[in-house]
């Protein structure tokens, strides 16, 4: 969940070679997140609140100096304190799909967004994709359902469960962004992160404490954790929506998955987390349904990686 970036107008422009790398090294920061929710010591929601918390004042300072775009700000600020409860509503989804299933499942899985949100802009906004969408469906999905059914169960047996969360989070995100791309017609990528995080931070803090969760991390270890979150949260999708304006939308599509390739990896190295051969055939069946997706449909919304 994936734990993502800010919709963008879409570009046309050349591909910008420094861009581009910004880009990979953004989708690259936020493939860890899912690492460091593992080592926060916390509970899953609380973990994710103090990625927000602690990413508000950094947020604020980017802010400085900032304008809003003429317009609406006020329907702009609205739109960000909704995009930032449903921000919350993925974090719980996402965290809690991490600790009840693999890194890669989770991660995987909550990259449906991109599908979640050509279906939401195509049924509330009459934006069509085109009928090669319905390809991009049909495998994303399936190979969703895969990566789900063919996990070694017996080894860990509440992995369904996870997956649920983890596909729940493709619904929370994909409504998020539709959230943001509204809002990004008055207000800035910066202004929209920095309100939707301090929105969403007391919900995650309100659900944690509702549920009994530890909140505070157990030792140094646990801190360095939560900061790390919040340094993904800033540094990773900072640097993919200032990316997002200089690259191709098509380059884009591609180069963002590199987000479950690094988290998978990461998820094997450091907590020994291995996929079954039908499980590594199942992933890349739900990435190329959403690589063919988000190239299929129409170009106005632009959707980037969860968490």
């Amino acid at each position: 969940m994936s734990e993502s970036a800010l919709p963008q107008a879409p570009s046309r422009a050349p591909t910008d070679l420094p861009a581009l790398i910004v880009l990979v090294l953004g989708a690259a920061t936020i493939g860890f997140a899912g690492i460091l929710v593992r080592l926060t010591e916390t509970g899953p929601t609380a973990g994710g609140f103090w990625r927000l918390a602690l990413a508000v004042p950094f947020l604020f300072l980017l802010n400085l100096g900032v304008r809003a775009k003429p317009g609406h700000a006020d329907r702009g600020h609205r739109l960000a304190i909704y995009a930032g409860l449903l921000f919350a509503g993925d974090l719980v989804c996402w965290h809690y799909g991490l600790v009840l299933t693999s890194v890669a499942n989770a991660t995987v899985l909550s990259n449906l967004a991109p599908i979640v949100v050509a279906l939401a802009a195509w049924v509330f906004l009459r934006d069509a994709p085109r009928p090669i969408f319905a390809l991009g469906l049909t495998i994303g999905v399936a190979g969703a359902c895969g990566m789900a059914l063919f996990a070694n169960h017996a080894a860990k047996p509440s992995s369904l469960l996870g997956d649920a969360f983890g596909a729940a989070t493709a619904v929370w995100y994909g409504f998020y962004l539709l959230a943001v791309n509204a809002a990004r017609r008055t207000l800035p990528a910066a202004t929209i992160m920095l309100i939707s995080s301090a929105a969403g931070a007391p919900i995650l803090l309100a659900v944690a404490l509702l549920l009994g969760e530890p909140i505070i991390p157990a030792s140094i270890h646990g801190w360095f954790a939560c900061l790390g979150l919040a340094g993904v949260h800033v540094v990773g999708q900072g640097a993919i929506a200032w990316a997002l304006g200089r690259v191709k939308a098509s380059v884009a599509a591609v180069t963002l998955l590199v987000q479950p390739v690094v988290a998978g990896l990461a998820g094997m190295l450091i907590f020994d987390e291995t996929l079954t051969p039908l499980q590594l055939i199942a992933a890349g069946m739900a990435l190329a349904g959403v690589c063919i997706a988000r190239l299929a449909a129409a170009p106005k919304i632009e959707a980037a990686p969860a968490a």
